[in-house]
């Protein structure tokens, strides 16, 4: 899968950006990534956890989680 990273000026819509995106053929989906917000990061980790919850990997979700807590990404 190839990705497009894209950096907004910092007071740009990134909503209007998105739909934007989508409307041009070939874009499949559009994702906003704060990279200065951990939170965006948590939030994957339970998304993923889900999917590890119906497998029965619990300690992969706790491991996931706190890697992120107390190793979050830096710029």
């Amino acid at each position: 899968m190839k990705y497009l990273k894209i950096v907004p000026e910092d007071d740009y819509d990134t909503v209007k950006l998105q739909e934007i995106l989508l409307n041009i053929k070939g874009v499949a989906t559009v994702e906003t990534v704060d990279e200065e917000n951990p939170e965006s990061e948590l939030k994957k980790a339970f998304d993923k956890s889900k999917e590890q919850l119906k497998k029965g990997q619990y300690e992969d979700i706790v491991n996931d989680i706190f890697d992120i807590l107390i190793h979050p990404k830096s710029k």
